[in-house]
């Protein structure tokens, strides 16, 4: 088994891992936090689109994956207006890019990424009349915005993280204004360094 020297980092929130409800602040932090520590970042909604953003050394690239028309998606939900993502195709897309560590991964769900390949997972968390507000100025109306703040109210991101993942790895972050960011950033690569440090 190849020995990692930088961690692979989940972050989660709930639209549909960092993770979390939709709009709580993951691509931010995400981007942000490679920029700042070198990691690759990928965005699982831009990779299933056949384009996966990396941001190395606080440059991003976009760079284009061959042709494969509708590979990561299986379908289209007319309630939400969206493409239903293909789970299994997305892990066999990133099941290499993961190997070597220092890779950070943002989607609004997690638990069909193996446990394997997080050293951590973050869960950003939103007030909901924010909450409510960003989704709002994104678009999001009817049954797509009730149903997503519903899923911050409920914390089903969180309880989807608690039940993918050990107790230990997983841990929420306030996601509500904008020290919130420089805050979260802070801890994560604190945790990061320690991990560094531990294991190398």
């Amino acid at each position: 088994m190849k020995i990692m020297k930088r961690p692979n980092i989940l972050l989660t929130v709930r639209v549909s891992v960092v993770t979390g409800t939709p709009g709580v602040g993951k691509t931010t932090l995400g981007k942000e936090l490679a920029q700042r520590t070198g990691l690759t970042y990928i965005n699982i909604g831009d990779l299933a689109q056949e384009e996966v953003s990396v941001v190395v050394s606080g440059h991003r690239l976009d760079v284009p994956s061959p042709p494969r028309p509708g590979q990561l998606f299986d379908g289209f939900d007319d309630d939400y207006q969206c493409p239903v993502l293909d789970e299994d195709r997305v892990v066999d897309e990133l099941e290499e890019k993961m190997v070597d560590g220092g890779v950070i991964v943002d989607y609004h769900g997690c638990d069909f990424f193996p446990e394997r390949w997080f050293h951590i997972v973050f869960v950003l968390r939103t007030d909901n009349t924010n909450l409510y507000s960003r989704l709002e100025s994104r678009g999001y109306t009817g049954k797509k915005l009730q149903d997503n703040v519903q899923c911050e109210i409920f914390q089903t991101i969180y309880e989807e993280a608690m039940e993918a993942y050990k107790e230990d790895l997983v841990h929420q972050l306030p996601s509500n204004k904008p020290e919130d960011l420089e805050s979260n950033m802070d801890r994560i690569v604190e945790w990061m360094d320690q991990w560094i440090k531990n294991n190398n």
